[in-house]
């Protein structure tokens, strides 16, 4: 039995899909105006956790996600300047150059945190006329009304609206500032946005109100019910969806066909820096560049979410990144020493570990917990090596940590080895000291002279210029690995 925490329902509930071992899953994807940061992809993760539980059980995941290149404004109150549009004026660019080259960057972001593809990728550019038509519909059951700025949603036709919402949501509600005065009612969303008078935007289509563009979350609504029907089976997103964004998919969706719109809905939750919540607004992002400037994998971040359940709130901070890289590089140095052993029979305790897994990720995706198993296991004496290394490679099909493609043997190597990271931004190891700059070689020598005469203090100077020239030296009691990071990281 597989249970997860339904945020429609408030608690946790046996999942049942509509179609038997068959799965339609909308998980919202991001707008592409900007880099996606660290917090932005901490959710895509726990969603690609989510489609490797059930893969794992047995289930065909049919799995949609939007790009939405159009339409999201900077506040989610209906006022404010598209983000495509504000972007493409910042960067001297048009607004389809601007959605083309993000969108090409997070497709990247997620290959190098081992993220599997959607099935089908949506852009919402590509589905204007069926949100016309969505809008049409909710026009003719007269849930629409027009201002100046546009046609809006009237949530007070809609017995039900707010299904998501707990008290958190409901004093957030209170609290609301209605930045659009001509509205009816402080809930009331746009559906169609009208052009601004006496200014030519990139992006606007005719439609039977006016020229406009189409609101942020009537994509949504269309472009999961095209592709999964309704209702379908689940719908995920960041924990900030549900207040705003999700509850006017809901509203539309009911509105118009009658149904909810999807039988389980699954949030995760922010991730924290020292300042609070990471995000762009407040300018405390880290990217999967930045990562990769300091000479982290990607699969290091990977990692670190798997320490913390998607529904609590995560730390992030330059010492937890650095602790999460040690961790999987020492899983990844284990998993190459086991991966030499002999083949031996697969008994009852490599069965009883899998059932134990099992069990774990299908109780809410208790992924913390299944980690941990994975390093109780590697210290079992009971278990044979292989067993070892099997149980690794059936607890990677939902870790996604690529232990099969890991080489990690610091055996055949000798005093020096260069730590870098390859094109899919894995940490790999290697004796090729010349691709180190010989002034910095000359500099490792000098200080390893300082060692060998106990003289720490130079030892400690000459490390902290050889670090100040963008290279990290890391003493073990056998070897000293080198490895590049960039000086502005």
């Amino acid at each position: 039995m597989i249970q997860f925490y339904n945020t429609l329902t408030k608690k946790k509930e046996e999942f049942k899909s509509i179609v038997p071992k068959k799965v339609g899953l909308y998980t919202c994807g991001p707008t592409v105006y900007w880099f996606a940061h660290v917090g932005n992809l901490r959710t895509y993760i726990f969603e690609d956790i989510l489609k490797r539980v059930l893969t794992f059980n047995g289930y065909d995941v049919k799995h949609v996600m939007n790009i939405t290149d159009v339409g999201h404004l900077t506040s989610d109150s209906d006022s404010g300047e598209d983000k495509l549009e504000k972007g493409a004026r910042q960067e001297q660019k048009t607004v389809w150059e601007i959605a083309e080259f993000y969108t090409a960057q997070f497709l990247r972001d997620l290959k190098l945190l081992n993220i599997s593809d959607p099935t089908i990728l949506v852009k919402a550019t590509d589905t204007i006329k069926e949100q016309i038509e969505l809008i049409k519909t909710l026009e003719q059951k007269g849930y629409t009304y027009i201002i100046s700025d546009g046609i809006y949603f009237d949530t007070s036709k809609l017995k039900k609206y707010g299904r998501l919402w707990g008290e958190k949501e409901k004093t957030e509600l209170r609290g609301r500032i209605d930045e659009v005065k001509e509205k009816k009612n402080p809930t009331d969303f746009a559906l169609w946005k009208f052009s601004p008078k006496n200014e030519k935007r990139q992006m606007e289509w005719e439609s039977p109100w006016g020229i406009g563009f189409p609101g942020w979350h009537t994509e949504c609504v269309v472009m999961s019910i095209e592709n999964l029907g309704i209702p379908f089976d689940i719908h995920c997103g960041g924990i900030d969806h549900v207040s705003i964004h999700h509850t006017n998919e809901i509203a539309q969706a009911e509105a118009a066909y009658g149904e909810i719109m999807s039988n389980y809905w699954m949030h995760g939750e922010f991730l924290n820096v020292k300042d609070g919540k990471m995000s762009k607004s407040l300018g405390n992002i880290t990217t999967i560049t930045d990562l990769k400037n300091k000479g982290i994998s990607p699969l290091a971040y990977r990692y670190q979410c798997l320490n913390t359940h998607y529904r609590q709130k995560m730390n992030f901070s330059d010492e937890s990144i650095e602790f999460s890289q040690n961790a999987l590089e020492k899983l990844y140095e284990k998993a190459t020493d086991l991966k030499k052993s002999k083949k031996t029979e697969l008994g009852n305790n490599f069965n009883n570990y899998k059932e134990t897994f099992l069990s774990l990720i299908n109780d809410d995706l208790n992924i913390p917990s299944a980690l941990a198993l994975c390093w109780e296991s590697l210290k079992d004496k009971d278990l044979t090596d292989f067993e070892k290394y099997s149980l690794l490679l059936v607890f990677d099909k939902i870790f996604g940590l690529r232990i099969v493609d890991i080489d990690f043997d610091k055996s055949k190597f000798g005093k020096y080895i260069l730590k870098t990271l390859n094109d899919e931004g894995l940490p790999i190891l290697s004796e090729n000291l010349g691709d180190i700059p010989k002034e910095i070689t000359d500099l490792i020598e000098k200080r390893e002279n300082a060692r060998n005469e106990k003289d720490w203090q130079l030892a400690d100077k000459i490390r902290a210029e050889i670090l100040d020239k963008g290279w990290l030296i890391e003493d073990s009691e056998k070897q000293t690995v080198i490895k590049q990071i960039k000086k502005d990281a």
